[in-house]
Protein backbone atom coordinates (compact mmCIF):
# COMPACT_ATOMS: atom_id res chain seq x y z
CA UNK A 1 0.00 0.00 0.00
CA UNK A 2 3.12 2.57 0.08
CA UNK A 3 2.83 2.82 -3.54
CA UNK A 4 -0.75 3.56 -3.64
CA UNK A 5 -0.04 6.52 -0.70
CA UNK A 6 2.68 7.93 -2.86
CA UNK A 7 0.92 7.82 -5.60
CA UNK A 8 -2.04 9.87 -4.03
CA UNK A 9 0.47 12.05 -2.42
CA UNK A 10 2.04 13.25 -5.98
CA UNK A 11 -1.33 14.63 -6.66
CA UNK A 12 -1.57 16.77 -3.56
CA UNK A 13 2.19 17.74 -3.14
CA UNK A 14 1.25 19.33 0.25
CA UNK A 15 1.25 16.05 1.95
CA UNK A 16 3.44 13.79 3.38
CA UNK A 17 5.58 11.08 0.57
CA UNK A 18 8.11 9.30 1.87
CA UNK A 19 5.74 6.14 2.39
CA UNK A 20 8.12 2.96 2.30
CA UNK A 21 11.29 4.90 2.16
CA UNK A 22 13.74 3.80 4.63
CA UNK A 23 16.99 4.94 3.86
CA UNK A 24 18.68 8.07 1.62
CA UNK A 25 15.66 9.91 1.99
CA UNK A 26 14.43 13.15 3.92
CA UNK A 27 11.53 15.30 3.62
CA UNK A 28 10.84 18.89 4.96
CA UNK A 29 8.71 21.50 5.84
CA UNK A 30 9.18 25.30 5.60
CA UNK A 31 6.73 27.53 7.80
CA UNK A 32 7.92 31.42 7.93
CA UNK A 33 5.92 33.64 9.82
CA UNK A 34 6.11 37.17 11.12
CA UNK A 35 4.22 39.46 13.70
CA UNK A 36 2.38 41.62 12.69
CA UNK A 37 4.35 44.52 13.99
CA UNK A 38 7.59 42.71 12.29
CA UNK A 39 10.01 42.54 15.52
CA UNK A 40 9.44 39.00 15.54
CA UNK A 41 9.76 36.54 12.34
CA UNK A 42 11.09 32.80 12.75
CA UNK A 43 11.40 29.83 10.22
CA UNK A 44 10.19 26.56 11.80
CA UNK A 45 11.17 23.66 9.80
CA UNK A 46 9.70 20.20 10.70
CA UNK A 47 10.79 17.13 9.27
CA UNK A 48 12.74 13.67 8.75
CA UNK A 49 16.13 12.36 7.93
CA UNK A 50 16.66 8.83 6.77
CA UNK A 51 20.34 8.69 5.74
CA UNK A 52 22.36 5.21 4.74
CA UNK A 53 22.90 4.19 8.68
CA UNK A 54 19.38 3.27 10.27
CA UNK A 55 20.67 3.88 13.55
CA UNK A 56 20.84 7.84 11.92
CA UNK A 57 17.32 7.83 11.51
CA UNK A 58 15.71 11.02 12.86
CA UNK A 59 12.27 13.29 12.46
CA UNK A 60 13.59 16.86 13.82
CA UNK A 61 12.33 20.62 14.16
CA UNK A 62 14.61 23.57 13.33
CA UNK A 63 13.81 27.07 14.27
CA UNK A 64 15.78 29.76 12.74
CA UNK A 65 15.27 33.00 14.66
CA UNK A 66 15.13 35.62 11.89
CA UNK A 67 15.98 38.76 14.30
CA UNK A 68 18.70 37.48 15.76
CA UNK A 69 19.89 35.23 13.42
CA UNK A 70 20.35 32.23 15.58
CA UNK A 71 19.03 28.46 14.48
CA UNK A 72 18.44 25.53 16.83
CA UNK A 73 18.13 22.04 16.00
CA UNK A 74 15.68 20.15 17.95
CA UNK A 75 15.94 16.04 17.38
CA UNK A 76 12.91 13.68 17.81
CA UNK A 77 12.80 9.86 17.11
CA UNK A 78 11.58 8.59 13.81
CA UNK A 79 8.69 7.06 16.15
CA UNK A 80 7.96 10.38 16.95
CA UNK A 81 7.07 11.42 13.19
CA UNK A 82 3.18 10.91 12.37
CA UNK A 83 2.18 11.40 9.26
CA UNK A 84 -1.36 11.92 7.58
CA UNK A 85 -1.90 9.92 4.19
CA UNK A 86 -4.81 11.31 3.52
CA UNK A 87 -4.28 15.09 4.19
CA UNK A 88 -1.14 17.16 5.37
CA UNK A 89 -0.93 16.86 8.12
CA UNK A 90 2.58 15.88 10.47
CA UNK A 91 2.51 15.05 14.55
CA UNK A 92 5.97 14.72 15.90
CA UNK A 93 5.33 14.43 19.35
CA UNK A 94 3.44 16.86 20.71
CA UNK A 95 3.74 19.36 17.94
CA UNK A 96 2.03 19.53 15.12
CA UNK A 97 2.02 21.16 11.65
CA UNK A 98 -0.60 21.41 9.13
CA UNK A 99 -1.48 23.65 6.02
CA UNK A 100 -3.74 25.30 8.18
CA UNK A 101 -2.04 25.87 12.09
CA UNK A 102 1.14 24.95 14.09
CA UNK A 103 0.97 24.13 17.54
CA UNK A 104 4.86 23.70 19.51
CA UNK A 105 5.61 22.17 22.76
CA UNK A 106 9.51 23.35 22.32
CA UNK A 107 12.15 23.75 25.40
CA UNK A 108 11.83 27.83 24.41
CA UNK A 109 8.92 28.61 22.22
CA UNK A 110 5.35 26.92 23.43
CA UNK A 111 1.84 27.72 21.26
CA UNK A 112 -0.35 27.20 18.75
CA UNK A 113 -0.94 29.62 15.55
CA UNK A 114 -3.96 29.25 13.24
CA UNK A 115 -3.45 29.74 9.11
CA UNK A 116 -6.51 31.94 6.86
CA UNK A 117 -6.97 32.98 3.82
CA UNK A 118 -4.33 30.44 2.33
CA UNK A 119 -3.21 31.42 -1.61
CA UNK A 120 -2.19 27.84 -2.89
CA UNK A 121 -0.01 27.45 -6.08
CA UNK A 122 -2.39 26.81 -9.03
CA UNK A 123 -2.96 22.72 -9.64
CA UNK A 124 -3.56 21.91 -13.04
CA UNK A 125 -4.15 17.97 -14.65
CA UNK A 126 -0.94 18.07 -16.27
CA UNK A 127 0.88 20.07 -13.24
CA UNK A 128 -0.17 18.92 -9.85
CA UNK A 129 2.00 21.32 -8.04
CA UNK A 130 4.81 24.39 -8.61
CA UNK A 131 7.51 21.64 -10.38
CA UNK A 132 5.00 21.48 -13.00
CA UNK A 133 5.56 18.18 -15.35
CA UNK A 134 8.90 17.44 -13.32
CA UNK A 135 6.45 16.30 -10.69
CA UNK A 136 6.02 13.32 -12.63
CA UNK A 137 9.99 12.36 -13.15
CA UNK A 138 10.46 9.63 -10.41
CA UNK A 139 14.54 10.27 -10.65
CA UNK A 140 14.55 13.60 -9.39
CA UNK A 141 17.73 14.40 -6.87
CA UNK A 142 15.13 17.24 -4.62
CA UNK A 143 10.89 17.89 -5.13
CA UNK A 144 9.39 21.10 -4.15
CA UNK A 145 6.22 22.25 -3.25
CA UNK A 146 4.54 25.42 -2.17
CA UNK A 147 1.75 24.82 0.50
CA UNK A 148 0.57 28.88 0.49
CA UNK A 149 2.64 31.96 -0.90
CA UNK A 150 0.78 34.60 1.45
CA UNK A 151 -1.93 34.06 4.62
CA UNK A 152 -2.86 35.90 7.45
CA UNK A 153 -2.19 34.30 10.98
CA UNK A 154 -4.22 34.45 14.39
CA UNK A 155 -2.92 33.15 17.67
CA UNK A 156 0.20 33.53 20.12
CA UNK A 157 3.16 32.06 20.71
CA UNK A 158 5.33 31.87 24.52
CA UNK A 159 8.51 32.73 23.11
CA UNK A 160 11.69 32.38 26.03
CA UNK A 161 8.43 32.86 28.87
CA UNK A 162 7.14 36.22 27.03
CA UNK A 163 3.99 35.85 25.64
CA UNK A 164 3.49 37.30 22.09
CA UNK A 165 0.78 38.01 19.74
CA UNK A 166 0.55 36.98 15.99
CA UNK A 167 -2.78 38.28 15.67
CA UNK A 168 -3.03 39.68 12.09
CA UNK A 169 0.97 39.10 10.70
CA UNK A 170 1.55 37.15 7.79
CA UNK A 171 2.92 33.38 7.25
CA UNK A 172 4.32 31.17 4.15
CA UNK A 173 4.75 28.01 4.02
CA UNK A 174 6.65 25.52 1.24
CA UNK A 175 8.26 22.29 1.47
CA UNK A 176 11.29 20.11 0.22
CA UNK A 177 11.46 16.50 -0.29
CA UNK A 178 14.33 13.83 -2.02
CA UNK A 179 17.94 12.60 -1.67
CA UNK A 180 19.64 15.81 -1.15
CA UNK A 181 19.40 19.68 -1.79
CA UNK A 182 21.07 20.70 -5.44
CA UNK A 183 24.79 21.62 -4.95
CA UNK A 184 24.16 25.06 -6.02
CA UNK A 185 20.93 27.05 -5.56
CA UNK A 186 19.50 30.44 -4.89
CA UNK A 187 16.22 30.94 -3.18
CA UNK A 188 14.78 33.84 -2.33
CA UNK A 189 11.08 35.19 -0.57
CA UNK A 190 8.62 37.77 0.50
CA UNK A 191 5.10 38.65 1.22
CA UNK A 192 6.08 41.77 2.88
CA UNK A 193 5.43 44.46 -0.15
CA UNK A 194 3.61 48.02 0.39
CA UNK A 195 1.11 48.35 3.63
CA UNK A 196 -1.80 46.38 3.25
CA UNK A 197 -0.53 45.25 -0.18
CA UNK A 198 -1.55 41.51 -1.14
CA UNK A 199 1.72 41.17 -3.27
CA UNK A 200 4.41 37.92 -2.56
CA UNK A 201 7.21 36.64 -4.70
CA UNK A 202 8.85 33.20 -4.40
CA UNK A 203 12.02 32.31 -7.04
CA UNK A 204 14.50 29.32 -6.69
CA UNK A 205 17.34 28.89 -9.14
CA UNK A 206 19.26 25.39 -8.68
CA UNK A 207 21.76 23.06 -10.42
CA UNK A 208 19.88 20.08 -11.08
CA UNK A 209 21.01 16.75 -11.99
CA UNK A 210 19.81 15.15 -15.20
CA UNK A 211 20.71 11.62 -16.82
CA UNK A 212 24.08 12.10 -15.46
CA UNK A 213 24.77 15.71 -16.80
CA UNK A 214 22.94 19.14 -15.07
CA UNK A 215 20.89 21.81 -16.10
CA UNK A 216 20.08 25.06 -14.50
CA UNK A 217 15.88 25.42 -13.44
CA UNK A 218 14.03 27.59 -11.43
CA UNK A 219 10.78 28.09 -10.45
CA UNK A 220 9.51 31.96 -9.77
CA UNK A 221 6.01 32.88 -8.52
CA UNK A 222 4.86 36.54 -8.63
CA UNK A 223 1.23 36.72 -6.75
CA UNK A 224 -0.17 40.68 -8.18
CA UNK A 225 -3.59 41.44 -8.05
CA UNK A 226 -4.90 38.23 -6.88
CA UNK A 227 -3.40 36.73 -9.77
CA UNK A 228 0.15 34.26 -9.32
CA UNK A 229 2.62 34.94 -12.30
CA UNK A 230 4.72 31.70 -13.50
CA UNK A 231 8.41 31.83 -14.47
CA UNK A 232 9.65 28.39 -14.79
CA UNK A 233 12.02 26.10 -16.70
CA UNK A 234 8.81 23.97 -17.61
CA UNK A 235 6.78 26.97 -18.75
CA UNK A 236 9.81 27.96 -21.81
CA UNK A 237 10.39 31.40 -19.42
CA UNK A 238 14.06 32.76 -19.79
CA UNK A 239 16.37 34.01 -17.11
CA UNK A 240 19.60 36.09 -15.96
CA UNK A 241 21.49 35.76 -12.64
CA UNK A 242 24.35 37.93 -11.65
CA UNK A 243 26.43 37.79 -8.32
CA UNK A 244 27.55 40.87 -6.23
CA UNK A 245 29.35 41.54 -3.02
CA UNK A 246 25.91 42.48 -1.08
CA UNK A 247 23.42 41.58 -3.71
CA UNK A 248 21.91 38.79 -6.06
CA UNK A 249 20.47 40.21 -9.57
CA UNK A 250 17.61 37.88 -11.18
CA UNK A 251 15.14 38.45 -14.26
CA UNK A 252 12.81 35.88 -16.02
CA UNK A 253 10.72 36.95 -18.72
CA UNK A 254 8.63 34.86 -21.33
CA UNK A 255 6.42 36.60 -24.29
CA UNK A 256 4.22 39.31 -22.70
CA UNK A 257 5.42 39.24 -19.18
CA UNK A 258 8.98 40.48 -17.49
CA UNK A 259 9.99 40.18 -13.78
CA UNK A 260 13.26 42.12 -12.67
CA UNK A 261 14.23 41.64 -9.16
CA UNK A 262 17.40 43.14 -6.87
CA UNK A 263 18.00 40.92 -3.73
CA UNK A 264 19.66 43.15 -0.94
CA UNK A 265 21.72 40.45 1.49
CA UNK A 266 21.33 40.85 5.20
CA UNK A 267 22.63 39.03 8.00
CA UNK A 268 21.41 35.06 8.99
CA UNK A 269 22.06 31.83 10.54
CA UNK A 270 23.16 28.66 9.56
CA UNK A 271 20.41 26.03 8.81
CA UNK A 272 21.04 22.19 8.69
CA UNK A 273 20.80 20.42 5.03
CA UNK A 274 20.77 17.44 3.97
CA UNK A 275 23.02 15.17 1.68
CA UNK A 276 21.62 11.54 0.86
CA UNK A 277 19.23 12.18 3.28
CA UNK A 278 21.42 12.98 6.47
CA UNK A 279 21.19 16.24 7.60
CA UNK A 280 24.98 17.19 7.37
CA UNK A 281 25.29 20.25 5.11
CA UNK A 282 25.04 23.77 6.31
CA UNK A 283 23.41 26.69 4.58
CA UNK A 284 22.93 30.19 5.87
CA UNK A 285 19.80 31.87 5.29
CA UNK A 286 18.67 35.57 6.50
CA UNK A 287 15.78 36.09 7.07
CA UNK A 288 16.61 40.37 6.87
CA UNK A 289 17.31 40.87 2.94
CA UNK A 290 15.07 43.23 0.79
CA UNK A 291 14.05 42.75 -2.23
CA UNK A 292 13.46 45.14 -5.26
CA UNK A 293 11.07 44.13 -7.39
CA UNK A 294 9.83 45.68 -10.87
CA UNK A 295 7.13 43.47 -13.18
CA UNK A 296 6.22 44.23 -17.02
CA UNK A 297 3.54 43.46 -19.25
CA UNK A 298 4.26 43.87 -22.73
CA UNK A 299 6.89 46.25 -21.84
CA UNK A 300 5.17 48.30 -19.87
CA UNK A 301 6.30 48.37 -15.88
CA UNK A 302 2.55 47.75 -13.93
CA UNK A 303 4.06 47.21 -10.35
CA UNK A 304 7.36 48.45 -8.47
CA UNK A 305 7.56 47.45 -4.66
CA UNK A 306 10.35 45.96 -2.41
CA UNK A 307 9.64 43.37 0.17
CA UNK A 308 11.00 43.30 3.26
CA UNK A 309 11.60 40.40 5.91
CA UNK A 310 13.14 38.30 2.99
CA UNK A 311 14.06 35.15 3.32
CA UNK A 312 17.64 34.82 0.89
CA UNK A 313 19.86 31.81 0.34
CA UNK A 314 22.70 31.38 -1.69
CA UNK A 315 24.28 27.95 -1.19
CA UNK A 316 27.07 25.71 -3.18
CA UNK A 317 28.76 26.26 -6.78
CA UNK A 318 26.77 29.58 -7.37
CA UNK A 319 28.84 30.27 -10.27
CA UNK A 320 27.54 27.39 -11.90
CA UNK A 321 23.69 29.53 -11.95
CA UNK A 322 25.15 32.81 -13.42
CA UNK A 323 24.47 34.41 -16.56
CA UNK A 324 24.02 37.78 -18.19
CA UNK A 325 22.65 36.83 -21.14
CA UNK A 326 18.66 35.20 -21.34
CA UNK A 327 19.02 31.22 -21.45
CA UNK A 328 16.08 28.63 -20.70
Amino acid sequence: MDWYKRWKALWDPNRYHGWGREKNYFEGWYFKIVSPCEDYAFAFIPGISMPDKKEDAHAFIQILDGKKCTATYERFTPQDFQASDQKFFLQLSSNSFSANHLELDLPHIKGRLEFSNLTPWPKMLYAPGIMGWFSFVPFMQCYHGVVSVNHQISGHLEIEGQQVDFNGGKSYIEKDWGVSFPNAWIWMQSNHFGEGEKVSLMASVANIPWLGNHFVGYIVGFLWEEKIYRFATYTGAKMKAALGEDRVTLAFKDRKHELQIIAHKGPGGDLISPISGEMTGKVNESMQARLEVRFFKNGQLVYSGEGRNAGLEVAGKKESLLTDKWRR
